[in-house]
């Protein structure tokens, strides 16, 4: 009997085997709220891809673009909320807290987030608390590092206006980039802009006031124009130095700031550490580690300016 029964089991495990293969592993669902799909996107999936996930198979996005409606985040985080996603990869400050503020449960990631303490994403960088957690990518104190830079590269320049967004992040910006045009021996101009319709009015009057250059630091605002800025930069002859590097791959002159590839890339190992059972509250903000300074020669050549050697033996791009 005893040798009935192992027969048995045996032929009963060989007849299931093939029904336990035929079970389609668990397909982690992952909602991705956002402006557009952007190049860095897909450097997040590639990222994901190095760490096993195969689209497809045990992974799926779930895709919504407010495609520079910033108004519609909150009814787009609904739709995901109700397509039941795993976890919401919300990149931007925005995007964030229009996720933030639709659910309470399910987690969150952010890749390039302002200050996301100031601005009420997390109750602390050690301590994000909640449900949401990631990557900041603005680092304030860099506004002397940026100035000092766009003089190096135009040193014959003395008035200065800085393209800036009334908001936490965007004051922030605009009291270190005084404090840095005043060590530097700088003329600053402000140049507040609410929306996209603002922005060429701003810069005619920028130069009537005898602006040499401009400077652009990162906001939700600039980023989703980061083709059309440096065409009106261009268009009004002022050099511009900007925050992130897709700036100058679209023609912008100069850029120094995070490298948001970088943080888009940790930000699949935070969604990865999630799936697997970490808690956002237990997952420390970062901060940027990583800093790339990319100059576009053909925007200098179009102004008629030539870039140092020193200056583009630093860079960690040159766009020609």
């Amino acid at each position: 009997m005893r040798n009935v029964a192992l027969v048995m089991l045996g032929t009963l495990a060989i007849v299931a085997l093939p029904l336990a293969e035929a079970q389609p592993p668990k397909v982690a669902r992952i909602g991705v709220l956002t402006n557009v799909d952007s190049p860095l996107l897909q450097t997040f999936r590639d990222a994901l891809h190095e760490l096993g996930y195969v689209e497809g198979r045990t992974v799926a996005f779930d895709y919504r673009f407010s495609r520079g409606m910033v108004e519609r985040l909150p009814e787009l985080a609904g739709e995901l909320i109700r397509s039941k996603v795993d976890v919401i990869f919300a990149p931007s400050t925005t995007a964030a807290r229009a996720a933030s503020k639709a659910t309470a449960t399910i987690p969150i990631v952010f890749a390039s987030a302002g200050d996301p303490v100031e601005t009420g994403l997390v109750a602390s960088l050690a301590r994000p608390g909640g449900n949401i957690t990631g990557l900041s990518s603005v680092n304030v104190e860099l506004a002397g590092k940026r100035l000092a830079l766009l003089k190096e590269a135009v040193p014959g320049i003395a008035r200065v206006a800085i393209l800036w967004v009334d908001a936490p992040i965007g004051r922030a910006q605009m009291r270190e980039t005084e404090v840095a045009a005043r060590a530097l021996g700088l003329q600053l101009q402000s140049l507040p802009v609410r929306t996209a319709d603002e922005l060429e009015a701003a810069l005619k009057a920028a130069v009537a006031r005898g602006a040499e250059a401009l400077v652009v630091p990162r906001n939700p605002l600039s980023f989703g124009l980061r083709a059309r800025i440096p065409e009106l930069a261009a268009s009004s002859r002022l050099p511009a130095v900007y925050d992130d590097i897709e700036f100058a791959e679209a023609g912008g002159l100069m850029t120094y700031g995070p490298s948001l590839r970088e943080n888009y890339r940790r930000a699949a190992v935070y969604i990865d550490k999630i799936l697997k059972g970490s808690r956002p509250a237990d997952l420390p903000v970062e901060q940027p580690t990583t800093f790339e300074l990319a100059i576009n020669l053909k925007a200098a050549g179009a102004l008629g300016i030539t870039i140092p050697q020193s200056l583009l033996l630093r860079a960690d791009h040159v766009f020609r």
